[in-house]
């Protein structure tokens, strides 16, 4: 099969000696491409490295994620748009957006942390119209939020992603209604992740991108272990099973749409 993983976190098995027989792995699966998505400065250059080590196979997006914003984010969003200068240029920005569920459990400080997270998402979106690039978007339990500021930034919607889907149909119809699309994880085999495939489901094939967000999120049947993009055929039987469509064909649509998304050759 052709298939892309479009979004994975490749520095462990960069820092273990592993990345190697990861590589071989994912390729024996029919893994030819994948993005290694950047969270924070401590992973843009050693993306930027790898991607330009293994040219046309590993791709990388740079951003600072909501997790990892911290005093001095103004920073480290000012060292993002050199990334985007050739040869060895991001494929999109990202990932970015707001998370709520692992805000400080002090009231005053989880606040602040909101204040922080929207100012440093709101500056890249900005950032990524700027540019004229495709945007990975991080967000759990916080839709209204960053729907709301998605809409207040201009950016073309076609151009937004929103990573690792855990939120249900819903929030999908208000994410495709605007032209924007969700892409999914292991999360679509787990028996108590009925929502995620009813999102799966409404949004259909189309725009449908897969995506391992290893080493977290193992798919069934290999949960309880660590996650890496050979994986990824895993996921797409699932979401083939769900769309009804023969898992070869769901692949090849779901590369098609990623290379489209992404710019990739």
């Amino acid at each position: 099969m052709d298939l892309i993983d479009s979004h994975c976190h490749l520095q462990g098995f960069q820092k273990n000696g592993s990345l190697a027989e990861v590589l071989d792995r994912a390729a024996a699966a029919g893994v030819g491409q994948m993005i290694a998505v950047g969270t924070s400065p401590s992973d843009w250059v050693p993306y930027r490295e790898l991607s330009a080590s293994y040219p046309g196979r590993i791709h990388y997006t740079v951003g600072l994620h909501p997790c990892y914003v911290e005093a001095d984010w103004e920073n480290d969003l000012s060292q993002i748009s050199p990334f985007f200068m050739p040869p060895h240029a991001p494929c999109a920005l990202g990932e970015i957006g707001l998370d709520y569920f692992h805000l400080p459990k002090d009231p005053v400080a989880a606040g602040e942390a909101m204040l922080c997270q929207e100012a440093a998402f709101s500056e890249q979106l900005a950032l990524a119209r700027e540019l004229n690039v495709p945007v990975i978007i991080h967000s759990r339990d916080a839709f209204d939020d960053t729907r709301r500021l998605i809409d207040a930034s201009g950016i073309d919607w076609q151009r937004v992603v929103f990573h690792c889907c855990s939120y249900g149909p819903e929030e999908i119809h208000q994410i495709n209604e605007r032209g924007g699309r969700a892409s999914f994880t292991g999360i679509v085999t787990y028996k108590n992740a009925e929502s995620v495939r009813a999102a799966l489901r409404s949004q259909g094939p189309e725009g449908l991108m897969l995506e391992t967000d290893c080493p977290y999120l193992t798919p069934e049947p290999h949960r309880g272990s660590g996650n890496e993009p050979a994986f990824i055929e895993h996921i797409a039987q699932r979401c083939a099973e769900e769309l009804g469509l023969e898992p070869a064909a769901l692949a090849t649509l779901t590369s098609a749409n990623t290379r489209s998304f992404f710019g990739l050759k």
